[in-house]
């Protein structure tokens, strides 16, 4: 993949002897597959005890079992500080389940 883009990138720099808008274009190839790969090498060196980041899948059960707590945290307090909203957003879901059978 890496020589895949690095020739994509010589081309557009060739490219762009005659005009400049495909520099921009090879600079934004490279910020693009940085941005990329620096993304993939981070879920991978992450420790198994911690989390993986956002939404990904997790690197080990310990790391979802943390994941699920935290969330299953942040939604107790949630409920706990904003009683009327989370009443209210109750009603709405039984309301769509009734509707919906």
């Amino acid at each position: 993949m890496a020589t895949l883009v690095l020739s994509g990138t010589v081309v557009l720099v060739v490219l762009g002897f005659d005009n400049p808008v495909w520099w921009l274009a090879a600079v934004a190839l490279l910020i693009l597959y940085v941005s990329q790969a620096g993304g993939r090498r981070g879920t991978s060196t992450t420790p198994s005890g911690g989390s993986a980041g956002g939404g990904g899948s997790p690197s080990s059960y310990q790391a979802y079992r943390d994941r699920r707590d935290q969330q299953a945290r942040w939604e107790r307090r949630y409920r706990r500080e904003r009683p009327l909203e989370s009443r209210r957003q109750e009603r709405h879901k039984s309301a769509g389940r009734s509707k919906g059978k």
